[in-house]
């Protein structure tokens, strides 16, 4: 583990998939411990892919892969590239494993910035290929303890100027659902509202049918508030997807919140890599560059 710390948060950081395994401030660790009897894992980078493609398949250029859920980025060793007082960076480059897997040559480094009682998490996405195109997806994946699981508290769901406010004060978010093995069917919205505050109330069944899925840029921050409406964590990104999940049925003392920069496929979908669903598209040695900010209360 590599660990870094200030006058109010630490973390801990694994080369094993450049991972956040720890966030503590006062000694409290808000970050999920990875118990398998809920789920193994603490804050995974979900790369080349966001979720599942359909049937495990997918096909470029008339060429079909086999992939897992969320990629390989999680299951692999980073390098560490460069460390400071505050400020961490690893890298993973592809080599023929991951190229017999997903035939884009990258270069991947993950980065963490400790400022004040926040943690910036930084992607850079490089294609290092001197003439293709690179299609890929990139996204995160931290699980946060409740504050109380017994008393499950709130979102807030900060929204951006693409979710009119109602009259009565109240927003409407449209979320897209997961239908059938772990992809989205396009066909299938669902409404969910939130009050004058911007509050959806928790509880176990909001994750019965899986994660919950904002498209289109909707929500640009999301809180944990306790059950007295009080903010402990904070997730502000600028990722054109969010998902909020914890495991359907397992009443898990955690909730995720996941900014994507790309989205499970749709069912049944049987197109090239190229044009699925929220693909990002990056140029001959161009690089893709983002972060989002976790802040602790």
């Amino acid at each position: 583990m590599i660990t870094l710390k200030n006058h109010l948060i630490e973390i801990a950081v694994s080369e094993q998939g450049a991972e956040l395994c720890s966030l503590k401030r006062n000694g409290r660790e808000y970050l999920w411990q990875a118990d398998p009897a809920y789920w193994k894992r603490h804050s995974p980078v979900l790369f080349p892919i966001v979720g599942s493609v359909w049937e495990g398949k997918y096909r470029v250029a008339g060429k079909e892969y086999a992939l897992g859920q969320h990629g390989f980025a999680r299951d692999m060793e980073f390098s560490l590239l460069s460390q400071t007082s505050d400020t961490v960076w690893f890298v993973l480059e592809s080599n023929s494993e991951t190229l017999s897997k997903y035939p884009f040559p990258f270069r991947l480094e993950i980065g963490y910035l400790l400022q004040g009682n926040q943690v910036d998490v930084m992607w850079k996405v490089t294609n290092t290929s001197d003439e293709a195109e690179m299609f890929f997806q990139i996204g995160a994946h931290p699980a946060f303890y409740w504050k109380d699981a017994a008393r499950l508290g709130y979102f807030r769901l900060e929204t951006s100027d693409a979710v009119p406010v109602q009259a009565d004060g109240s927003s409407r978010l449209v979320k897209s659902v997961i239908t059938e093995k772990g992809c989205v069917d396009p066909n299938q919205k669902q409404e969910v509202v939130l009050d004058a505050a911007c509050l959806l109330p928790l509880s176990w069944e909001v994750f019965a049918k899986d994660a919950l899925i904002f498209e289109n840029s909707q929500v640009r921050k999301v809180s944990l508030l306790d059950a007295d409406k009080q903010p402990y964590l904070s997730l502000s990104f600028d990722a054109p997807l969010v998902g909020l999940w914890s495991p359907p049925g397992k009443h898990a003392p955690f909730v995720c919140i996941e900014p994507w920069y790309g989205r499970c496929d749709r069912v049944h979908y049987a197109g090239d890599f190229t044009e699925k669903d929220w693909v990002q598209h990056l140029a001959p040695k161009a690089t893709f560059s983002t972060q989002y900010t976790i802040g602790v209360e």
